[in-house]
């Protein structure tokens, strides 16, 4: 596989120069910024991605703030006491996206964020301090441990609250194809191995996060 010099001289090249391809970038958090998100932030950051799954990423985010108001802010100790009685109130409330399996997944995914403890103590750190370097891990734990968060919709909620993450869209598994990391858009265990190699080495080469990594992947596809 390439380096990732060339594959970032690959995508600056289709942008017209460093610094459109810098601009593109997305904002990641530092440690110590991502330490400060609170945990009906993640609440809300994994419900957000949830909701928009095979739905219209628009309607969401126009809706969201109604979402915001009817779920308290996402507070997790309320969300994680919803009862039966109550997720089948919010599943006829028209201020809100109304599928009763992403609504029951906001309830869940409370229980699984409140479950959560670091070595500091709380909750939302336990996931700020998960390595980028073994997302396939963070990932296993997200699908198991939480609600419809496996795949894209987990990966698109880390990048909501700015942690560091690779998306394997259909341009970043085609680049991932075209360096001879994969033979095919990535699914198995084992894929997933050989993804993550890869972008540590990328990683190590440049400093850049798995978000920019993967975005400059995507930007190299012609």
């Amino acid at each position: 596989m390439r380096p990732f010099v060339e594959l970032w001289g690959m995508a600056a090249d289709r942008l017209s120069g460093d610094a459109m391809l810098e601009a593109v970038l997305y904002d990641v958090k530092s440690p110590d910024q991502l330490a400060e998100v609170s945990d009906d932030r993640w609440l809300s950051a994994f419900s957000h991605c949830v909701f928009r799954a095979g739905f219209s990423w628009e309607v969401v985010r126009k809706k969201w703030p109604e979402h915001e108001q009817v779920f308290h802010e996402f507070d997790t100790m309320h969300c994680a006491m919803l009862g039966p009685d109550e997720l089948e109130a919010l599943a006829r409330d028209a201020r809100i996206i109304r599928n009763h399996i992403s609504i029951k997944a906001v309830r869940d995914n409370a229980i699984f964020i409140r479950e959560l403890r670091s070595e500091h103590g709380d909750r939302g750190r336990a996931l700020a301090n998960w390595p980028e370097t073994d997302q396939v891990g963070l990932m296993k734990v997200l699908k198991k441990q939480g609600s419809r968060l496996g795949g894209m919709s987990g990966c698109h909620a880390l990048r909501r609250v700015g942690k560091s993450a690779y998306v394997l869209t259909r341009d970043v598994n085609n680049a991932l194809i075209r360096e001879g990391v994969i033979d095919k858009p990535a699914a198995s265990q084992r894929d997933m191995l050989k993804v993550q190699t890869a972008f540590n080495t990328w990683h190590d080469q440049s400093g850049r996060p798995m978000t920019h990594i993967s975005q400059v992947l995507a930007l190299s596809v012609g």
